[in-house]
């Protein structure tokens, strides 16, 4: 199992980022999908997540702001971020939901590409 994060990098605040989740190695298109950050010295904080057929949640954090998707047949998982604030500073990993509940438990997180929102 392999998941694989990019298009982190440094953006002004009001700025706008899109990650990508490269994944391998299971059931993709069956399996439930998130996107968790953590900045440092807190907790990892759940950020989006995709349903196995598409639908999606925020967090009231990010609503309005962030917009996950996905892609079942490139095995992609994609986070656009707008609007951007020096709050969403962190390390933002993709993950595996556990029991496909997003929110909760995973199974899987990708290592992780850091975000940093500051002029």
């Amino acid at each position: 199992v392999q998941l694989v994060e990019s298009g982190g990098g440094l953006v002004q605040p009001g700025g706008s980022l899109r990650l990508s989740c490269a994944a391998s190695g299971f059931s993709f298109s069956h399996s439930a999908m998130s996107c968790a950050r953590q900045a440092p010295g807190k907790r990892l904080q759940w950020v989006c997540g995709t349903y196995s057929d598409g639908r999606t949640s925020c967090a009231q954090s990010t609503k309005g702001r962030f917009t996950i998707s996905r892609d079942n047949a490139k095995n992609m998982v994609y986070l656009q971020m707008n609007s951007l604030k020096p709050e969403d500073t962190a390390v933002y990993r993709c993950a595996i939901d556990q029991d496909n509940l997003l929110g909760g438990e995973y199974d899987v997180l990708g290592q992780g590409t850091q975000v940093t929102v500051s002029s």
